[in-house]
C-alpha cells in the first residue's frame, strides 16, 4: 500500500514520517522543490507515478503574522493546493486526508469548539485555511479534514523550542495569558492522521467529514510556558519565573483566536482516537529535546 505524504518536512510530516506503519505500507514524502501541490498538472502526474491508496496534505503556510501581508501566498498553498488536490483525488478515488486549523473560529466563547460550530476566520491565514477547507468538501466526498492547534515536537521552530531557548538567553518570560487553546504533539497528531488514512484506504464506507484532534486538556500560553521551563527544569535545564500579560501588551500583526479550545468527542467516535492529556505528551517532547528526568 502506497501513501502520499504532502509537507513532510514539517512537524506533523517528519512525524508521519517516522511513525511505524504496518509493513505492508509505503509512504512517500516528495519535497516541495520536487512537486508543487499549487501546480494541477505537477499533482496529477504524481498521482498517476504510483498506485496511492490515500493522500495527508499537512502542507501550509503558516506564518500567520506574515500571511497578513503575503495574502496570495497564504491563498495559493492554502486554498488553491487543497483545491487541485482534493479534484485530482477524486478524479482517481483516492481518499484525502487534510490538515487544517482553530484559526478558521472567531475564538470567542467559553467552550470547546465542535466540528460543526460556525467558521468565522479573523485572519487572512485563518480565512484562507477555511476556503481550503471548503474546497476540499466540494471536491472529493472520500476526505477527512482533520483541524489542530498549538502544534509542537522535537522539529522546525514551535513554542516549545522556543520557551526553551529564550529560557537560556533571559532572567524573565512574559507570555500571554489571555489565550486558551489545546497544546498538540505532533507525534501524536501524525499517529491520528495515520489511522485515519489507513481506515479511509482499506474501507470505503469509513466516515469521512471534519473532527478535530489535539491533546486532551486545555491551558493558556503562559501556564504552557510555565510548563514547559518547569519540566526542563526537572531534566536539568535553566528555571526563570514566566509572568502573565495580556494580548494587548503583545500586539500582531495577525488577530489571535482568544478561545482556540477543540472538542476530539468527533475523533473518538469516528475513529475510536482517544488523545493523552497534553502534560503527557510534552514529557516526551522535553525528554527529546532535554533528556530524562533527573533524580534528586
Amino acid at each position: 500500500m502506497e501513501i502520499l505524504i504532502l509537507g513532510g518536512a514539517g512537524q506533523v510530516g517528519t512525524e508521519l514520517q517516522a511513525h511505524p506503519w504496518p509493513d505492508c505500507v509505503r509512504v512517500h514524502a516528495p519535497d516541495r522543490q520536487s512537486l508543487d501541490i499549487t501546480d494541477e498538472a505537477a499533482v496529477a502526474a504524481a498521482l498517476d507515478a504510483r498506485a496511492y491508496a490515500a493522500v495527508i496534505n499537512t502542507a501550509a503556510y503558516t506564518a500567520v503574522d506574515k500571511a497578513e501581508s503575503e495574502v496570495a501566498a497564504a491563498w495559493r498553498l492554502n486554498a488553491l493546493a487543497p483545491a487541485i488536490l482534493a479534484a485530482e483525488t477524486k478524479r482517481r478515488d483516492i481518499p484525502l486526508v487534510h490538515v487544517s486549523t482553530d484559526y478558521v473560529f472567531e475564538g470567542s466563547g467559553e467552550g470547546f469548539y465542535a466540528p460543526d460550530a460556525p467558521v468565522n476566520p479573523h485572519s487572512i491565514y485563518g480565512a484562507s485555511k477555511a476556503a481550503g477547507e471548503m474546497a476540499v468538501r466540494s471536491a472529493n466526498p472520500r476526505h477527512a479534514i482533520v483541524r489542530t492547534a498549538w502544534v509542537v515536537s522535537p522539529h522546525r521552530g514551535n513554542f516549545v523550542k522556543t520557551m526553551l531557548r529564550l529560557a537560556n538567553e533571559r532572567d524573565r518570560l512574559t507570555v500571554v495569558d489571555d489565550q486558551y487553546g489545546c497544546p498538540t504533539s505532533a507525534a501524536d497528531l501524525a499517529a491520528a492522521l495515520a489511522t485515519i488514512a489507513l481506515r479511509l484506504a482499506e474501507d470505503e464506507g469509513a466516515p469521512t467529514g471534519t473532527v478535530h484532534c489535539v491533546n486532551d486538556g486545555a491551558t493558556t500560553w503562559c501556564d504552557f510556558a510555565r510548563a514547559i521551563i518547569a519540566g526542563s527544569a526537572q531534566r536539568g535545564g535553566r528555571s526563570v519565573p514566566v509572568e502573565g500579560i495580556p494580548s494587548s501588551a503583545y500586539p500582531t500583526p495577525a488577530r489571535r483566536p482568544a478561545n482556540s479550545r477543540l472538542s476530539t468527542q468527533s475523533l473518538t467516535d469516528a475513529y475510536g482516537i482517544a488523545p493523552r492529556s497534553w502534560e503527557a505528551a510534552l514529557d516526551d517532547i522535553l525528554d527529546r529535546l532535554v533528556g530524562p528526568v533527573r533524580s534528586h
